[in-house]
């Protein structure tokens, strides 16, 4: 029984990971505005990632573990885009993927600075999810946040969690 729950918590996790960020993108697209979102929650929220996904292929893990980061990072920077465009500064684009660009490089020329990296991971992602309620508090509306996403990203922790 306890092996079928697992596989079970391992492919809806996947499967939400795939949609993960689509009600979100629809509250943005819709409203035609990403008021309420932050973009540095997001920025971090995409560094996070990143450097996940960097780690994972740095130390050759197989792909089944690190299969739902590249999709979810897609997701990302689409709902980037969206969110700048909606916000008026799509200059921005070019300078956050050319950062990102080279900090995927600067993270593997060193062993170090990949592992220190990694163990930062925790603390990015806290912060991104920090960022986004000082968003909320400040603006006193949640705007565009889309309940949805928020809870579906709590269940692939909860499941990550069950998972190990």
């Amino acid at each position: 029984m306890a092996p079928a729950l697992l596989d079970l918590a391992h492919w809806s996790t996947w499967a939400v990971c795939a949609v993960i960020k689509l009600p979100q993108l629809a509250a943005v697209l819709a409203a035609r505005s990403a008021r309420g979102v932050s973009v540095g929650s997001l920025l971090l929220e995409l560094a996070g990632f990143l450097v996940f996904l960097r780690y994972q292929i740095y130390y050759g893990y197989p792909l089944q573990t690190y299969l739902e980061y590249p999709i979810i990072i897609a997701q990302d920077v689409i709902l980037l885009l969206f969110i700048l465009r909606f916000n008026g500064n799509m200059k921005r684009a070019l300078f956050y993927a050319i950062t990102f660009w080279g900090g995927w490089y600067m993270l593997t020329l060193r062993k170090w600075i990949i592992d220190l990296a990694m163990n930062l991971c925790t603390f990015i992602s806290a912060g991104s999810k920090l960022a986004q309620l000082r968003c909320l508090w400040q603006t006193k509306d949640s705007g565009q946040v889309s309940a949805l996403t928020w809870s579906m990203s709590a269940y692939t922790c909860a499941s990550k969690l069950w998972e190990t």
